[in-house]
């Protein structure tokens, strides 16, 4: 059986830029931190990286700390710092926050900026937030490479970005900091990362997390995202005709090209994600950030859902190399598995 793959939000497939990148900089034998010459290509390599990266988010004149991931970042940049968040956000964010803010159609009311945590785009829902100028940290990880955003004209005051995420590989992240504000390490020892983040850097997977930033950002100024709406729209039209009790949740707002987030009330999410994968689709049932388990969606909860729906959500997430006959052939399972849940619950 061929497989498709419609869980680009939890990872996206690894570019061929970044694998290309990543096999030159295992070549390379020197420690960043080291002064001779073979030190100082390994260094050229993460320079690179950090330049690139930087153009692609829009940060030119900001910092960057490279990370294992955006949880680590999170960590980094927000620890005992008396952040506030949404119960929307990522559990990673939410972890370090008091979660008080109001949410109203999926839309976070930010009442002190300063302090805030705020997602540039959701992962299960797809849905997008605006007015960031001068919060205290924005959540790029979902919306970097998909949908406009740069991080000088944003107003942010720090940004998290995740390597996988945009095509590149897992296992590396970024922390993004206005110049001059002052973030103290979580890991402490050599002082690498301008002294945020010790432990020597990750070459291999650095260089890879510049190749796909640039790759992605060059797609994104191409236009390759807006065919991507077009078959998320074609999804929904089509599932919404065979299942009129289905609910697209942030239909009605600003949302990623990419992402459907859809639930039929008392179908559990995660039997049809078992049932979409034994058809050959991967899907999920929500973020795949919760050690493989399946649960009811905290942000669904959030926003408002009662607990039958929450727990009947389905994620279905794409990208620019996703063609049409691999999302009606989803739909066509999806339907015919609808169908007979239909028929079991009359």
């Amino acid at each position: 059986m061929s497989r498709v793959y419609l869980d680009w939000n939890a990872t996206a497939p690894l570019r061929p830029e970044a694998r290309d990148a990543m096999i030159a900089a295992m070549d390379v034998v020197g420690n960043p931190s080291s002064v001779h010459a073979e030190g100082r290509k390994a260094l050229a390599i993460v320079e690179t990286a950090r330049v690139k990266i930087k153009a692609a988010f829009g940060a030119e004149a900001a910092d960057i700390a490279f990370t294992s991931g955006a949880t680590e970042g999170a960590g980094l940049a927000l620890a005992n710092n008396g952040f506030h968040c949404a119960d929307v956000e990522h559990d990673a964010v939410a972890a370090w926050c008091d979660t008080d803010f109001a949410i109203k159609d999926g839309i976070v009311v930010v009442s002190e900026p300063s302090t805030a945590a705020l997602q540039a785009a959701n992962s299960e829902t797809g849905i997008l937030q605006s007015g960031f100028d001068n919060v205290g940290l924005c959540d790029a990880v979902q919306a970097f490479g998909k949908t406009p955003f740069a991080f000088e004209w944003s107003g942010a005051k720090m940004a998290l970005l995740s390597a996988h995420k945009v095509g590149g590989p897992k296992g590396v992240g970024a922390v993004v900091i206005q110049q001059g504000l002052d973030v103290a390490p979580q890991i402490k020892g050599g002082g690498q990362e301008q002294g945020r983040r010790s432990g020597t850097e990750n070459v291999i997977g650095i260089a890879g997390f510049g190749a796909a930033a640039e790759a992605a950002q060059r797609e994104l100024d191409n236009g390759l995202w807006e065919p991507v709406r077009e078959l998320r729209d074609a999804l929904e039209t089509r599932l919404a005709d065979a299942a009129p009790d289905a609910i697209f949740v942030g239909q009605g707002v600003d949302r990623l090209p990419n992402t459907s987030c859809i639930a039929v009330p008392g179908w559990k999410g995660e039997t049809q994600v078992m049932q979409m994968d034994l058809a050959g689709y991967a899907i999920s049932a929500g973020s795949a950030c919760s050690s493989g388990k399946v649960k009811q969606s905290r942000v669904l909860t959030a926003m408002g859902f009662d607990d039958i729906t929450a727990s009947s959500a389905i994620r279905v997430s794409f990208g620019p190399t996703t063609t049409l006959g691999e999302v009606m052939g989803f739909a066509d399972a999806w339907i015919a598995q609808y169908k007979k849940f239909k028929a079991r619950a009359a």
